[in-house]
């Protein structure tokens, strides 16, 4: 009789695993092969762009297809290569946006789980029971206890393409922090070398500001040893000293603004202020510009720069969205099972019971089956949620053109400073060196009586005013430059084949959570994305 009741519950048993894996099967055949997809598909969006640009016959500038990776080699200066370097491996506001890229992985682990059964259960219970007699409950044993053990799954068939718009949508958002992650780059990288070249041009104009200082102390000397000797009226002294003093004014705000410059550089570098001086050991002089600036094309630009790159998947990853939200609008399509065992030590009807008969044939139970839900008399709610995505969409539409058109304009304002301000610092170095003459030759001709001490003042005055904004626009040349380079979206070429974390932080996290291989460099590939070569592949494996 055992032995029977046996083999009737491996009969069972297996009749109930086959049904649940038969069905299970179906659904995947379903979703696979017979599945629609609501939603529009992503299209990259189309954007003016001009053909060529406009000023670039300056000197200097010229036409053709250039490396921007490591743009800032062009300076010839060691310690801003350093800077850079080490600004690309310090920054906290990039190593933030590094933890972005993990956060998008993980969100997509999340829209990737609900392509397989959204709810499973493996459960246990075990109760003592008392019925209540006044209720004519025929119960032999009361109290008794009882046991189960049993999974319950439940799983919406993806037949409208839900799941699969949100793997959609993750899949761009979690390339669209990339892309962000590359547009800090550049930002961070042309202001590391911005604030760098600002430093050097302070340093030289204070450097500048203390000849000027000591020109104009010998030409104070020069009045009151005249004066002295009754040659001159006081009013020479006193001139020579106002402009003398006036010059030295010039002083203590540069050394401000050199103080704030340092401060600035080192909040990039990740680093405390007084840390900073050992890396600027060196000459003290703005970066030469050793070579022509080439200009890719402007299409270029749309390949190149990550906001655009960035502003474009957010595109994608609303379009997705759009699909979402309208799958709302059909019938759900649900397959169910559950499978257990059931065991009570009450006498009941029928034979002798024991907890201990928990996993025998008799115990077992399951059930499976399809199921469909349908939100009818939404009242316009899910309607509208497609109407929200959709002008969300939109929006994302036009800020992509709206980015294209501002990196244009970023690259044309760059060029015309860059092109003209250039030219202004040829013709004030000419002007410093007719001005420095003119200062040798009246302070020979006062000392000689030749000419009264106003000439010299008025010499001294436009050589302190000249020689000063020439070093200021020789540092504007650079950083003009810089701000051209940016805008040309060079720099975050450097970050291929490295990590986005760094391998303290990478520790850190892998103590506190288990990331599994989600803390990995290897990216997304760009095939994965719609409109990038071919169909998405969306169905993906989970990201245990």
């Amino acid at each position: 009789m055992e032995i029977k009741d046996h083999k009737i519950g491996k009969i069972s048993l297996n009749r109930g695993i086959n049904f649940l894996t038969a069905a299970s099967l179906s659904g995947m055949v379903f979703l696979i092969s017979g599945c629609a997809t609501v939603g529009p598909d992503f299209v990259k969006p189309e954007a003016p762009v001009a053909e060529s640009w406009s000023d670039i016959e300056g000197e200097g500038l010229t036409k053709g297809d250039a490396d921007y990776s490591t743009w800032w080699e062009i300076f010839n200066d060691p310690v801003l290569n350093k800077i850079v370097e080490k600004t690309y491996q310090q920054n906290l506001s990039l190593k933030v946006a590094g933890l972005r890229i993990l956060e998008a992985r993980a969100q997509l682990g999340i829209a990737t789980g609900n392509l397989y059964p959204q709810q499973q259960l493996a459960a246990g219970k075990f109760a003592s029971n008392r019925v209540s007699e006044s209720m004519g409950t025929a119960v032999i044993d009361n109290p008794y206890n009882s046991v189960g053990v049993g999974f319950d799954a439940v799983w919406e068939i993806d037949f409208w393409g839900k799941f699969r718009r949100s793997v959609e949508s993750g899949v761009a958002n979690l390339e669209a922090s990339i892309a962000g992650y590359d547009s800090i780059l550049v930002s961070i990288t042309a202001e590391a070398a911005r604030t760098y070249i600002q430093i050097r041009t302070l340093e030289q104009r204070l450097e500048i500001a203390g000849e000027n200082v000591n020109i104009q102390q010998r030409s104070l000397q020069i009045a009151e040893a005249r004066f002295n000797g009754g040659e001159v009226s006081r009013l020479d002294v006193t001139q020579a000293r106002s402009l003398l003093r006036n010059t030295q004014a010039l002083i203590p705000s540069l050394q401000a603004a050199l103080r704030q410059a340092k401060n600035a550089l080192a909040i990039l570098l990740g680093i405390l202020p007084q840390e900073l001086e050992a890396l600027l050991d060196g000459p003290n002089t703005i970066p030469s510009i050793s070579s022509e600036v080439t200009l890719a094309l402007p299409a270029e630009l749309l390949r190149r720069r990550p906001d655009i790159r960035l502003s474009e998947l957010r595109v994608a990853t609303q379009s997705a969205q759009i699909g979402v939200a309208k799958a709302d609008l059909y019938p759900h399509f649900t397959l169910f099972g559950s499978i257990g065992w059931q065991a009570t030590d009450a006498s009941l009807p029928g034979g002798s019971n024991s907890l201990g008969d928990i996993f025998l044939s008799k115990s077992l139970f399951w059930k499976v089956g399809p199921a469909f839900s349908w939100d009818i008399f939404n009242y316009g709610r899910i309607k509208n949620k497609v109407r929200v995505e959709d002008a969300v969409f939109q929006q994302t539409v036009v800020n992509y053109r709206n980015t294209v058109l501002k990196a244009q304009q970023e690259v044309e304002d760059s060029i015309v400073a860059f092109r003209y301000t250039r030219e202004k610092e040829k013709l004030l170095s000419e002007s410093v060196d007719s001005a420095k003459e003119s200062v040798a030759l009246s302070q020979i001709q006062y000392g000689e009586g030749i000419v009264d001490f106003q000439r010299v003042l008025d010499t001294q005055r436009f050589l302190s005013s000249q020689a000063d904004r020439y070093s200021e626009t020789r540092g504007r040349v650079r950083t003009s430059l810089v701000a051209l380079y940016k805008a040309l979206g060079g720099g975050w070429q450097i970050r291929v084949g490295n990590d986005i974390i760094d391998a303290e932080t990478r520790q850190e996290m892998n103590a506190r959570t288990d990331w599994g291989g989600l803390l990995e460099t290897d990216e997304i590939t760009k095939s994965e994305l719609p409109g990038e070569g071919g169909a998405p592949n969306l169905w993906r494996s989970p990201d245990w």
